[in-house]
């Protein structure tokens, strides 16, 4: 028998976050545990302030992650793996899961390439704080 569609994505969500979790004790994760950004920059808070109302429901507060979708504070989304064009991309058409066992990421054109520029400076500050350059 097949469990209905809700119930198989809320169970796989579970799954993914006890791996990621699983991960994070092991030391093979992200560790966020003691990342501690505090508050960003004046210059960073319209980012900040877009990211929690466009992005922080699956990528967790301050790039942590969630049972939603991977962390944006780790060492995958560097500058040098994950240019800002790519974060550009996938916002504009979704991304297929790669690095991480999440679902796909919607496509979000209704954020403008502005809005998105000034939630990749928030992103990238996250990282700076967290060692990850």
């Amino acid at each position: 028998m097949a469990l209905p569609p809700e119930m198989a994505s809320r169970l796989w969500g579970c799954v993914s976050m006890l791996a990621w979790l699983t991960a994070c004790a092991s030391g093979d994760g992200p560790g966020l545990a003691d990342f501690d950004p505090g508050p960003p920059p004046a210059s960073l808070i319209a980012g900040e302030t877009m990211y929690n109302g466009s992005c922080a429901r699956c990528h967790g507060p301050e790039g942590r992650g969630s049972v939603e979708g991977p962390p944006l504070v780790d060492d995958v989304y560097r500058p040098g793996h994950h240019a800002d064009a790519a974060f550009h991309l996938a916002v504009q058409r979704g991304v297929a899961p790669h690095h991480w066992s999440f679902g796909a990421m919607p496509a979000m054109p209704e954020l403008p390439p502005e809005q998105v520029d000034r939630i990749i400076a928030y992103v990238r500050w996250l990282q700076q704080q967290a060692g990850i350059e």
